[in-house]
């Protein structure tokens, strides 16, 4: 424990009481109307290690899958109902909701992709143009596009400022980001900074590739947070 940092350390106390995945899941699994999500991510490791530290705090999810894959738009799409298939397959049981997780980056399929999601079955939480919008809304509304690192530079910014450490460095995949969210920002500002600019795109139609910035990850949330309205019979 000494040879901890103090971000460290702060996140190691405040997971010091918190009940691991088996735990949990000996608790609820005799509970009614459990929701089984499929996340599957275009990163890794950033939306992956979000989703998990979201899942863990949030008990009334216990059944869930999350996976990185490293690629995008309509390759992940593909790859979903592929792990989906195959995840049921093996395990006897189906997903209740399946969630596809991309950003638009400088792929020319991005709009392809989400309407063969929708055609698919699978809910797109996608964003325009990067993760860390949907982070930064955490703290401030931005409604002006920006470049992928200018979004780490302002996200870094900003932590530098509510943590009163100008030595923070944003890290791409970091398992602590949940946390320090959590912390310093405001999940529900976020939720309504979401929901603000996807109305401010209202008439640009379907083109979503032009919707800059915007994001649907407020609605991924918001089922994780009351997943239980979503249960398929």
């Amino acid at each position: 424990m000494g040879d901890l940092s103090k971000r460290e350390l702060k996140i190691t106390n405040r997971h010091s009481g918190r009940a691991t995945c088996k735990e949990r899941e000996e608790k609820f699994k005799l509970k009614e109307g459990q929701v089984r999500f499929l996340i599957v991510c275009e990163g890794k490791k950033t939306e992956p290690n979000y989703f998990k530290a979201f899942i863990e705090n949030n008990t009334s999810v216990v059944h869930s899958e999350i996976q990185g894959v490293g690629m995008g738009t309509v390759a992940l799409v593909k790859k979903t109902l592929e792990i989906k298939r195959d995840l049921e397959k093996k395990n006897a049981m189906k997903f209740d909701r399946v969630w596809v997780v991309f950003d638009k980056d400088d792929f020319e399929d991005f709009n392809e992709a989400i309407k063969e999601a929708s055609r698919c079955g699978i809910q797109s939480a996608w964003t325009n143009e990067s993760f860390e919008l949907w982070y930064y809304l955490h703290f401030e509304y931005l409604d002006t596009a920006i470049g992928r690192k200018q979004y780490i530079e302002k996200l870094e910014n900003m932590f530098k400022d509510k943590m009163r450490d100008g030595s923070f460095k944003y890290e791409k995949g970091a398992s602590d980001i949940y946390d320090l969210l959590q912390r310093y920002g405001k999940e529900e500002f976020a939720i309504k900074s979401a929901e603000k600019l996807r109305k401010s795109h209202k008439g640009k139609g379907t083109n979503y590739a032009k919707h800059d910035p915007c994001t649907m990850v407020d609605k991924l949330v918001e089922e994780l947070r009351s997943p239980s309205q979503y249960k398929e019979e």
